[in-house]
């Protein structure tokens, strides 16, 4: 979180777009750039280490590794995908789910207070490399290539003079809409919370400094920013959640037998 916009003189000077680009560490490399690399090692770590030696009475390690595992495999690719056909994506939807997490959890972090996914581009590159690539390759692959145009776009039973409208909409929201609204789902949730944060953080501190009367007001600004934080806990959570659940149901509907 950058302090820089904390007042000009006597102005206080609101947060906005240019505190979500910090300037680069050393080179080209951002403070971004570093937590995502930092976030996979942290991933990679801490699966590693609550599996390395496991016990049939889990310890504190184990028991959030198999809690995240149940949650990805039983809540969220096998209601999503199917009994039949769940148990391939369950490695890719608990890594989503887990990068996910881990990277919007960056902006409450105290001195890190930075959610990665706050940049457009990262949820992009998620959204469209990896789940869009997946979850059409396995439905060609099921179906066929016209027969997944047609699984995707033609609605069974649906009128032909109907037909003519809905399937031009039905391949842009499959094709084109459906990996724009994953990402930017999660890019607005992080990158709206971090922004309200800032407000009331640096409020709270340019009260605090402005002396006079406004130095009463200020804790209030501090117990917003407070309150705001735990409520962007429960969101980065949820939004994860909601992200590795969307793949999954990309994934789903793409290997379905029905429209």
């Amino acid at each position: 979180m950058t302090m820089t916009v904390l007042a000009a003189g006597d102005e206080f000077v609101a947060p906005g777009t240019k505190d979500f680009f910090p300037p680069a560490i050393f080179g080209d490399v951002t403070k971004p750039m570093v937590l995502l690399v930092l976030s996979i090692v942290i991933i990679g770590a801490f699966f590693i280490a609550a599996t390395r030696n496991l016990k049939l009475v889990p310890g504190k390690f184990q028991f959030l590794a198999e809690s995240a595992y149940d949650l990805g495999r039983n809540s969220i690719a096998r209601e999503q995908i199917g009994g039949k056909d769940f148990k391939p994506f369950v490695p890719l939807i608990l890594t989503v789910f887990s990068f996910v997490l881990v990277n919007n959890l960056f902006g409450i972090i105290p001195f890190v207070q930075f959610p990665t996914l706050s940049h457009i581009g990262f949820p992009l590159a998620v959204s469209l490399l990896v789940i869009y690539p997946v979850y059409h390759f396995v439905g060609f692959r099921r179906h066929g290539f016209l027969g997944y145009l047609k699984h995707q776009t033609m609605p069974p039973g649906a009128p032909w003079f109907v037909l003519i409208l809905l399937i031009p909409i039905e391949f842009f929201q499959k094709f084109i809409l459906n990996p724009l609204t994953l990402a930017i789902r999660v890019f607005a949730a992080m990158f709206a919370g971090h922004l309200l944060l800032l407000v009331f953080t640096l409020a709270g501190e340019y009260l605090l400094f402005a002396g006079g009367i406004t130095v009463v007001v200020a804790p209030i600004a501090f117990l917003f920013a407070i309150a705001l934080t735990f409520l962007e806990a429960l969101i980065m959570v949820l939004q994860a959640y909601i992200f590795a659940l969307l793949s999954a149901n990309y994934i789903g509907a793409a290997l379905a037998e029905e429209h």
